[in-house]
């Protein structure tokens, strides 16, 4: 397993399109609202992706028919967007963009909560950008790729939640999936050590009830099995000597509000040092 280690204006252009989905990723979050379809947001980023100079990453990839996957209530991960499937209060929904801009990939999500959501919704949630955070705070030159699924799986089950085993996340740059495969659960000290130039997704799903999942028969949808709430949380790392960039650190609005009352739950992006 080779995998790349990148520098110089590979860096800056790894940046480039990192921060090309992060801004999709940003204007889809400024128009969601109750009432628009999962189409409407495949529209969506098919158009501010081309704005940006980029095309999305995921069309077409073995053989996916949209440019974005949106992931709502129960639904893990590769959900895909239709125009008889529209956003209702209450919901809560994953949009994943990934980019391809001049000759590189950059990929990020986030879960978004629809106006007025339960408790359960807004704690698993909150529960999966915390675990993604914290799988990146470990990420250093040297550190062990185990460390990641270890901090993100110690924080799900002391929340009372689960993390899928059966997707992670994955080597990035040239190609939009590459080695290596990055577990969300593991053990400290295990697995292949983290070198100065990785780049990595972090992207761990989060189950509110047990970890368990099935494929619908679309052949993409991925739901929980038990039909609990779902969600996800995904940034694109470059690994440093001093820890690593955040190449996707956006701030993202996650709350959309049912007007007129309006209510916004700010993430901020970080760089992350050793």
């Amino acid at each position: 397993m080779t995998i790349p280690l990148f520098k110089g204006s590979e860096v800056e252009r790894l940046r480039r399109a990192s921060q090309a989905a992060a801004g999709t990723l940003a204007y889809v979050a400024s128009r969601l609202a109750p009432g628009i379809s999962t189409a409407d947001i495949d529209a969506w980023v098919r158009e501010d992706t081309a704005r940006r100079g980029g095309k999305p990453s995921q069309l077409g990839f073995h053989g996916f028919p949209a440019t974005v996957c949106t992931s709502r209530n129960q639904v893990v991960c590769h959900g895909i967007p239709r125009p008889d499937e529209h956003l209702a209060p209450g919901d809560i929904i994953n949009v994943d963009v990934t980019t391809f801009l001049d000759g590189f990939h950059g990929d990020t999500s986030a879960t978004f909560l629809i106006g007025e959501v339960s408790a359960e919704a807004r704690h698993i949630v909150d529960v999966a950008r915390r675990c993604r955070d914290a799988g990146i705070a470990v990420v250093r030159h040297g550190a062990k790729l185990g460390d990641i699924g270890a901090a993100i799986e110690e924080l799900a089950h002391k929340e009372g939640c689960s993390v899928v085993e059966e997707f992670g996340g994955h080597g990035i740059g040239h190609q939009m999936h590459a080695p290596p495969i990055v577990a969300h659960t593991g053990k400290r000290g295990t697995g292949i050590k983290l070198r100065s130039g990785m780049v990595i997704t972090i992207e761990p799903m989060v189950n509110l009830g047990r970890p368990g999942i099935r494929l619908m028969p679309d052949g993409w949808t991925v739901e929980t099995e038990d039909g609990s709430l779902s969600a996800q949380f995904e940034h694109t790392i470059l690994v440093t000597s001093q820890g690593c960039e955040v190449l996707t650190a956006r701030e993202l609005p996650l709350s959309v509000a049912v007007l007129p009352t309006p209510r916004l739950v700010m993430e901020a992006g970080a760089v992350h040092g050793g």
